[in-house]
């Protein structure tokens, strides 16, 4: 069967808790995105969400990583943590301005996070899915949103987001509700449940169950037992990015690994 790429990777690369853990001792930082990089093969950037980044940060990071390798950028809080969505036209340009194209080919999806006393607003929601952009600088735009309130588990909102080509987040949580309806041409997925009693942050048996899910992702399937909400999707392929956040942090590089091994 057809399959897509799947890229696993971690959130940010600048963990003092990851220093002789993942990182060697002797490792200086300012090389530690190089070798983070050679490790996995994906990257989601979180420092954009608290603050605009400078077009030769990006272009930095691009330089230092491998010629395959793919960031996600995480969107400015600025942007969706605001009680009216539709009106965020501004500072959605503002942040698509900062220098994402200096990324090229490295860039993969646009995360925007929301939180979880963020209800759905099916007009206010619609009118922010209309104002992302598709390019920046020529360079094509793909948009993943994650929410995490339990009133987006509808129909309408699946509905909309596929409509839009913007990719809902499924996110492994103790504490969120998850989504795990297709809507775009790529799948993003958070894994967020890693334990410190376990070497690789998941158990053997977890990992084992999301390699499966993270190929059935990239060849258009859904994996089993998965909650979903809206119309079944069209099973065509898909660009699949798995990223090991939060949960217990320090373990997020080994659990990232190990899936890749397993992959």
């Amino acid at each position: 069967m057809s399959r897509k790429r799947i890229r696993v990777g971690i959130g940010g690369w600048t963990y003092p808790p990851w220093r002789g853990v993942f990182y060697p001792d002797d490792l200086v930082q300012k090389r530690e995105l190089e070798y983070a990089s050679r490790q996995v093969t994906a990257i989601e950037i979180n420092a954009t969400y608290h603050r605009l980044q400078k077009p030769e940060s990006f272009a930095n990071w691009a330089r230092v990583v491998p010629d395959d390798f793919v960031f996600t950028v995480k969107a400015s809080r600025y942007v969706t943590n605001r009680k009216v969505l539709a009106e965020a036209g501004e500072p959605i340009e503002t942040f698509c301005n900062q220098g994402l194209s200096e990324l090229g080919d490295k860039l993969g999806p646009i995360l925007w996070q929301f939180m979880a006393t963020k209800k759905f607003d099916a007009e206010d929601f619609g009118a922010f899915l209309a104002l992302l952009p598709e390019k920046q600088d020529g360079l094509r735009l793909r948009h993943a949103v994650q929410v995490r309130n339990d009133s987006f588990h509808t129909p309408e909102f699946v509905a909309m987001c596929r409509k839009a080509g913007v990719a809902i987040v499924y996110a492994d949580s103790a504490e969120y509700p998850a989504i795990a309806d297709m809507t775009a041409d790529f799948t993003y997925a958070r894994l967020e449940n890693a334990e410190e009693r376990y070497v690789d942050g998941y158990s053997p048996s977890r990992l084992d169950d999301w390699a499966m899910a993270a190929k059935c992702w990239a060849e258009g399937g859904a994996p089993a037992g998965l909650p979903t909400f809206g119309e079944k999707a069209e099973t065509v392929p898909r660009d699949t990015f798995v990223f090991m956040i939060n949960g217990f942090k320090e373990k997020a590089p080994a659990a990232a690994q190990a899936l890749l091994a397993r992959l």
